[in-house]
Parts: C-alpha cells; structure tokens; sequence
C-alpha cells in the first residue's frame, strides 16, 4: 500500500491540523483544510500559516496540485484562495458545498448574485472519487453528520477525516449546525473504522484535553476502534446519538463561525469590495 509523506501545520489560535501530503522530494502535493489568520478583535487577516505552507512547498521543490477542503469549517478561514494565487493548484470540495451554501445565504443575506451550485470551488467531488497527487492515488470518502458536506480523504495508509473524529480521547465533531445530523455521523464514521486496522488516521483540530500535555493530530483505526471515547467498538448507534446531542446542547458556538462561514462557502475568497472599496462580513443577529 502507498505511503505519502505527510507535514503537519498546527496552529495554536484555533487548534486547526493543515497539512502537506506529497509523493516524494520535487513531486506533487495537496495541502489539507489551511488557515488564513484572522484577529476577531480587529477584524484583520494575515497570512503566517498560509505561509508557513508556502516556505515548506518551496524547500521539497514541491508542485501544488490540490489545495483540499474536508468541508466548509465553521473554526477557522480558509486559506485556499490565497494559497492558489502564490502557489497555483486547484480548490477542491465535497459536491454537497451546495447544501451549505445554501443554508448559509439567507444567513448571511447574501443576495441573488451568490450561487449556490459550489461554482467558487474549481473541483466537487462525488462520493468515492479517485484522483492522482503525482504518484498517489487518493479516494474521496463521503462522510456527513457534522455537516451535509463533510467528506475525507483516503490516500493509501493515510486517512485525512477533517472533524469527522478527533484523537481518541477527544472523540467525535458535533453535528447541531445546521444540517448536521448525529445519526448520519455514527453511520460515517463506522465506515472510517471499517478500513484496515494500520491506516495512519490524521485529524482536523485538536482540542487538547486536561489529562494530556502535548497536541496531537495522528492516530490509527485500530486506535479509535478500540479508545474512541465516543464511538469504540460495541457503542450503539442509539447510545451514540443520545451522547452526541446532550452534549450539543451544552456547547456554545465556535468563536469564528460567523466569519468563517462567510469565506470558507466562497472557497477562502474575501467578500468583493462595496463602493468605497472596503470589504465586509456580515454579522446576523439573533439566528444562530
């Protein structure tokens, strides 16, 4: 079985796990769920993660081929349009982007001028698509539950689940944003458990717990399947759907979800500039 080489980029401000999956030194490359920085106090973005991507592409003599998106995130920006403008490669999706956009447009008022067909991504993968990464052959994985879109990516020994799980005793994503759905997530993740016990399992976000010091982002299927503390073997479907939405109901809202939305459904492009030439995001009240 393949084995690509994986760099992981964490960063700290939003627990967010980007990474680089190459085939080798001077070959190819997809970049995973990046970061544009954002300050919510000032309203600012810059690009230190971004291009942290950047520095490590042009060290490996590497070629951008993909900048991937496990879905659109409601806990940090996306880097993509950035990330394609320096460095080329084409912004990839899950084909049911459209389903959230159109949740969020009306949300976000929008107007009539913003598609909801996932026309800003430049390619939206069906359900167990195949494309190539240089010599890599990699598969997409459809996985909803946190959202209607979510997919991973299987790419030889490596899994990349986005917030589908997180390390085994952080256990699995939410699912009460809008179209999320608890029953639909155990049903995605018992597919991701169902692949071979070694697949190097990589993860989105995390969100370190009390009892660990260090972050971590890779486990393996066998790994969760035995210590997931939400989902191991021999969790019913039932018991996981209960667990899943009590514990919703106690979570507030992602610090960035209002912006975040409002770039990562236009694939990390910035709203266009109004008549005065400034850009802005809109801030709903009272709906979420």
């Amino acid at each position: 079985m393949l084995h690509p080489n994986v760099e992981a980029f964490f960063d700290p401000d939003t627990c967010t796990v980007s990474y680089a999956i190459f085939d080798h030194e001077g070959g190819s490359v997809a970049l995973v769920d990046t970061v544009l920085d954002y300050d919510a106090k000032s309203g600012r973005t810059s690009t230190h993660s971004a291009d942290r991507l950047i520095d490590f592409v042009t060290a490996k003599k590497l070629t951008v081929q993909w900048i991937l998106e496990t879905h659109a995130h409601a806990d940090h920006l996306s880097a993509a349009a950035y990330l394609k403008r320096k460095v080329g490669g084409k912004v990839a999706i899950g084909q049911h982007i459209n389903q959230v956009q159109g949740i969020f447009k009306p949300v976000f008022g929008l107007g009539h001028d913003f598609a909801v067909d996932g026309s800003q991504f430049d390619v939206l993968f069906a359900a167990n698509a195949v494309f190539q990464i240089g010599t890599l052959s990699a598969k997409v994985l459809f996985v909803p539950g946190h959202t209607p879109a979510d997919i991973a990516y299987w790419i030889g020994d490596a899994l990349f689940v986005g917030d589908t799980l997180f390390m085994p005793d952080v256990g699995s994503a939410r699912c009460d944003f809008p179209g999320g759905d608890a029953a639909m997530l155990y049903d995605s993740i018992q597919q991701l458990l169902a692949l071979p016990d070694a697949t190097r399992v990589f993860v989105c976000h995390d969100y370190l717990p009390e009892h660990r010091q260090t972050v971590q982002w890779q486990s393996s299927v066998a790994e969760q399947r035995a210590g997931n503390i939400h989902v191991h073997t021999g969790v019913a479907k039932a018991d996981f759907i209960a667990m899943r939405e009590a514990r919703d109901q106690t979570l507030g809202m992602p610090q960035l979800i209002l912006p975040a939305i409002q770039i990562n459904i236009r694939a990390g492009e910035l709203p266009s500039p109004d008549a005065d030439g400034q850009r802005y995001l809109k801030i709903p009240l009272d709906i979420l």
